[in-house]
């Protein structure tokens, strides 16, 4: 019996022992499983959140191949710089149908046809005095009136070969009494390029197809192969360089020293491909900077300027001086500048951001979506801004300071609210507008200012067009003049100047000036004469 006794004693404790261990061996499987559980669910989140990135990244990809490159706004001008035409639709009038075998929309286009200022020439079509009878009684016949037709004549340019022949005269008296001759020239004006076939209309033409008609040298070379005419694109090429270096850069030069005079200035910059520069492969990217006048200039000036690096340098170099105001995108370079330069952000740029959050999102989903808020906060302010559009600097100014500053400020106040993920589309917009808002909200400053850098953007889109024709620049020299040309060609747009006829001017009056002409060859000079203005532009 007491056997028996310590038996049941000793499996109670066994018992004990067993039911502890398990307790503990459970607590064990029940913690591991809750630490696997929360792995898993710290996993799927986190997958989650990369899907939903990719998904945000695959939206834009394909919206960026396929729609359109500008956010979609009716307040103010759009930032891309490849605006399509439907771009300048106005939504809000109805549409004219017009019937064919069917009804489509209307197409519509802002540019009217209008030959008003061309050239006139009038043909004459008239009988002969014996064709002048009757053809059934034989009688004369006497003019009743006039009918008018006219078309549109096309006379394609052609080459040739301009000769001149100098001629040289002596006088007889002086030969036969005098000990040395008298010989007096007819004048002969002065070459754009000494010991070439280069012409004032020649570089000017090669000049204009290429920065302004974006046709690369070597389609140039085979158009005049097709004339006739054997120009080698490294000739034309020589031409350019060395028409540049030495009529054009003293006006470029002139026209910086303008430049740097104004309170209000615009900036960008865009790669360029140098395939000769020295230290450098071929494939890096070199950049042209972009400068140019505000709203309010006394003359509108465009200037470019190649450098081989993106170094805050370099603005620093060219803008040495200068003191008032740079409008430039979110680039950090430029914001070394200060605290001469007051930098001024661009709005457009932010609300591209917010526009790309949306773009990012499902369709469903964007009404009610943050960024959705955001982008209607710029707008607003967008919509402010044109309303304004017409008030002096005073005006907008005192504008501003009431309404517009208020409504910034309460987008900066919304912003810091918003929950979002540093890598999401919401995420980077709102992190570029805390880190650019000391620049964006300088704008407030001063009532000539704009809220976007668009007017740069519209200056900078003829040499990106341009870059994507001729693709790049073979040395340093090339660079260096394509950037002094696009300048010349540029401001002259901006001035109401036809490109060709400015140039080819400015290639036969700076080589026959006796005295500095400089300032009587700038674009906006009351000399030029009246055939070089564009009128209707």
């Amino acid at each position: 019996m007491k056997a028996n006794a310590e038996n049941a004693v000793n499996w109670k404790e066994k018992y004990k022992e067993l039911e502890v261990s398990s307790a503990h061996k459970l607590a064990e499987l029940e913690a591991s499983f809750s630490s696997a559980t929360k792995e898993l669910e710290r996993r799927i989140a986190e997958l989650e959140a990369l899907n939903k990135y990719y998904e945000e990244q695959f939206r834009l990809a394909k919206h960026r191949q396929f729609g359109q490159s500008s956010e979609k706004s009716e307040y103010g001008e759009q930032l891309g710089l490849f605006d399509e035409a439907e771009n300048t639709a106005n939504l809000k009038k109805a549409e004219e149908l017009e019937t064919i075998s069917f009804e489509r929309t209307k197409r519509t286009s802002k540019i009217k046809d209008d030959l008003s200022d061309a050239p006139l020439e009038t043909v004459e079509l008239t009988l002969a005095e014996e064709e002048q009878i009757c053809p059934v009684c034989g009688g004369a016949m006497h003019e009743l009136s006039t009918e008018e037709c006219c078309h549109v004549e096309i006379i394609p340019a052609k080459v040739l070969m301009k000769r001149h022949l100098r001629h040289i005269y002596a006088c007889r008296n002086c030969e036969k009494t005098g000990e040395q001759a008298t010989i007096v020239r007819a004048p002969m004006p002065e070459p754009v390029i000494k010991g070439s076939l280069a012409s004032p209309s020649a570089i000017a033409h090669i000049a204009v197809q290429k920065y302004v008609n974006a046709v690369p040298l070597y389609r140039q070379e085979q158009e005049f192969l097709r004339q006739g005419l054997t120009l080698s694109r490294q000739t034309m090429a020589n031409w350019l360089i060395k028409g540049s270096q030495d009529w054009l850069e003293p006006l470029y030069e002139r026209m910086r020293q303008l430049l740097l005079s104004e309170d209000v200035l615009h900036g960008d910059e865009s790669v360029l491909q140098v395939l000769k520069e020295p230290g450098k492969k071929a494939k890096t990217d070199s950049y042209m900077w972009l400068y140019r006048t505000g709203k309010y200039a006394r003359h509108p000036i465009v200037l470019y300027e190649y450098q081989p690096t993106r170094s805050s340098s370099h603005p620093k170099r060219f803008l040495g001086g200068y003191k008032g105001y740079l409008h430039t995108d979110g680039y950090a370079g430029y914001h070394k500048l200060a605290p001469d330069v007051t930098v001024v952000g661009c709005w457009a740029h932010l609300r591209r951001k917010f526009d790309e959050a949306l773009k990012a999102l499902p369709e469903k989903d964007r009404p009610n979506a943050a960024a959705m808020h955001g982008f209607a906060l710029c707008n607003r302010l967008f919509a402010l801004e044109s309303e304004w559009a017409e008030f002096s600097p005073e005006q907008r100014l005192n504008k501003r300071q009431n309404e517009a500053k208020s409504l910034a400020e309460e987008f900066f106040f919304w912003a810091r609210s918003v929950n979002a993920l540093p890598k999401s589309a919401l995420g980077k917009a709102v992190h570029y507008a805390f880190e650019q808002q000391p620049w964006l909200m300088n704008v407030f400053l001063d009532g000539r200012l704009e809220l976007s850098n668009n007017r740069a953007e519209r200056s900078i889109k003829p040499f990106v067009i341009g870059r994507k024709n001729w693709l790049f620049c073979n040395s340093q020299k090339g660079a260096r003049s394509s950037s002094v040309i696009y300048s010349m060609i540029e401001t002259a747009k901006e001035n109401g100047l036809k490109p060709f006829e400015y140039l080819a001017y400015i290639f036969t009056k700076l080589p026959n000036s006796t005295t500095s002409a400089i300032d009587r060859c700038l674009p906006w000079s009351e000399d030029l004469p009246d055939y070089i203005k564009a009128g209707k532009i």
